[in-house]
């Protein structure tokens, strides 16, 4: 997952019909992210995670605020870190505009931007209202590939010896040339045995699973298939990128405790085995952004030209037509508002 896109300075004619949501939000939405990345960037290397996800949530909270949206926060910042929240059921914009529901990470990826490790990002979703799973702050079992494959490619349900095999198959190629992306955490010991039991390839990432599963859409990262578990609320803000670009995808819920039983039960949640495939977990019509905080296989992170002033590269994407803009921002001497 070493690389990267050059910017593109052109953009795709606006789509006909397009709704108030896509016209509002389709490019103001890289300035929300644009302004938590470069927050964030303060804090790179610094050690502080909780100051780098504070200064991030502040300048997202901020910047979301100016908008002409009625929005919800459905998919806020996590309760299992303590982390500083934009919290779910928070009301965000300035009320004028179409009701919309937001999944967000303010950064995605606080311990590697506290480690200045790659791949971390500012990222938000927005979808019309209703149309994002209401996952609670708990881990969520996932498996996600790229476009392309006859549905049913992968599942859940099965081995992971099986599933790779089957995207092997569908690619046409031997086992041995499907790489596999994993989080690099305990938890992953007897799933990173059976994958290389297969003879396939595992790349381990350290943090950030929304690109993780991203990368499987992208074929310049070399990535396949992503397995194993990480927060629910990521595994939403992953699925928005999906509906946009194309893949495939399926997530369960997983509870340790009483405790986060409950927090599904808070949110409408019943049925605690339920396996969610990529329509369940974010439907309609979506669009996704994402700014890079340090650079990484998907994105360039903030950077201060000689002359003082901050670049961004981000990306947004629209489940609707199915477009993906590539930003590349020059910023004055102050960062957005």
């Amino acid at each position: 997952m070493t690389a990267k896109r050059s910017p593109k300075t052109t953009t795709p004619p606006e789509e006909p019909h397009t709704t108030p949501m896509d016209r509002v939000l389709v490019l103001e939405l890289v300035r929300v992210t644009e302004a938590a990345a470069i927050a964030a960037a303060t804090m790179i290397g610094r050690g502080d995670e909780k100051a780098a996800d504070q200064a991030a949530v502040d300048a997202m909270r901020r910047a979301l605020n100016q908008l002409d949206i009625d929005g919800t926060v459905v998919i806020g910042e996590g309760e299992r870190d303590e982390a500083p929240m934009l919290f779910i059921g928070e009301r965000v914009g300035t009320t004028r505009g179409p009701k919309i529901d937001i999944a967000l990470d303010p950064l995605e990826g606080t311990t590697i931007t506290a480690k200045a490790m790659p791949n971390a990002l500012a990222v938000v979703a927005l979808a019309d209202r209703g149309n994002f799973l209401h996952a609670p702050d708990v881990y969520m079992e996932k498996i996600a590939i790229g476009g392309g494959f006859p549905p049913g490619t992968v599942d859940l349900r099965r081995t992971p010896a099986e599933n790779i095999q089957a995207i092997a198959d569908a690619k046409g190629v031997p086992v041995s040339e499907i790489t596999a992306c994993v989080l690099d955490r305990p938890r992953h010991a007897e799933l990173i045995d059976a994958v290389r039991g297969t003879g396939a390839r595992i790349h381990l990432i350290p943090d950030g699973d929304v690109a993780g599963v991203i990368a499987t859409a992208d074929p310049d990262t070399g990535v396949d298939i992503y397995l194993g578990s990480g927060g629910a609320p990521e595994g939403v803000l992953a699925a928005a990128a999906l509906r946009c670009i194309g893949g495939q995808m399926q997530g369960k819920l997983l509870f340790r405790n009483d405790d986060e039983r409950g927090r599904a039960f808070k949110v409408g949640i019943t049925d605690l085995d339920r396996i969610y495939d990529l329509e369940e977990l974010a439907r309609g019509n979506v669009i996704f952004a994402a700014t890079g905080v340090t650079s990484g296989s998907m994105l360039e992170g903030v950077k201060r030209t000689a002359t003082g002033r901050l670049t961004t590269q981000s990306v947004v994407m629209r489940s609707k037509s199915g477009s993906v803009r590539w930003v590349y921002t020059r910023h004055g001497q102050t960062k957005p508002a």
